[in-house]
């Protein structure tokens, strides 16, 4: 059933997004409970530090057309697993570049079991990382999972993963699939934070407030998303349309 859902072509290539930021869109997967598994097209990000040092963002299968794209553009030094759901291609990537160092969301290891057979280093503060001078880093706590968000500054564009989803009706041929993006308030042009997932911030409404407000005065120009179509421009007006849940 990977038909039922388009994905946003070209594959496994770096589509520049601003200066030092590229993107990268990746598969089709497929989530959710064995007897009903969504599909979701799936993207990364890369953003290049001085001295050509690359932050890969929610990696995307390393295929060879894109291992040789990105030497062109530097050399990975961090790999983020920014939520215990975006670990999938994290091993390919420490295989292929051993020096780099693997950054792992709270939940990961035990959601991922023998998946990961090394140990990275935590994600789960909002400082004291070798990028803060480029890249802001502000966990988002949950009952079910904590996602770690990333601003870059110098662009100001904003990386989330699961915190805002946006299913293109056009691009999902299934009505059911289409009538589900819409049921769970993830569905084009009113993307926002799955239904389910908002559940888990309901005992702490007021943590998930500031730190909305927290990533509205950034101010962000652009917002990449890892499912759906992203956005390119009104990063403040998209966030604050986002998450009105909140009352």
């Amino acid at each position: 059933m990977q038909d039922v859902c388009e994905t946003y072509p070209p594959l496994n290539t770096p589509k520049p997004v601003a200066d030092d930021v590229w993107m990268i869109d990746g598969p089709i997967i497929r989530f959710g409970p064995r007897w009903f598994k969504m599909p979701f097209p799936t993207r990364a990000t890369i953003v290049r530090l001085p001295g050509g040092r690359l932050f890969i963002h929610s990696p995307t299968p390393l295929l060879a057309e894109l291992k040789a794209a990105i030497v062109e553009l530097g050399v990975p030094r961090w790999i983020i697993a920014p939520n215990r759901l975006h670990y999938w291609w994290i091993p390919e990537w420490h295989a292929a570049y051993p020096d780099a160092r693997i950054f792992l969301a709270p939940g990961i290891k035990q959601q991922a079991g023998s998946r990961l057979t090394f140990e990275g280093e935590p994600l789960e503060r909002s400082s004291g990382y070798p990028w803060d001078e480029w890249i802001a880093t502000l966990p988002v706590a949950g009952s079910y999972m904590t996602e770690v968000v990333f601003f870059h500054l110098p662009s100001r564009t904003l990386l989330l993963t699961d915190l805002i989803e946006n299913f293109e009706a056009r691009r999902v041929r299934s009505p059911l699939m289409r009538f589900l993006t819409w049921l769970g308030g993830v569905r084009d042009p009113d993307g926002s934070t799955p239904r389910d997932m908002r559940l888990t911030f309901s005992r702490n409404r007021a943590a998930l407030k500031a730190i909305v407000a927290r990533m509205m005065e950034w101010n962000p120009e652009r917002i990449i998303l890892a499912h759906g179509r992203w956005y390119d421009r009104n990063g403040r007006a998209e966030l604050e349309r986002a998450f009105r849940w909140l009352g």
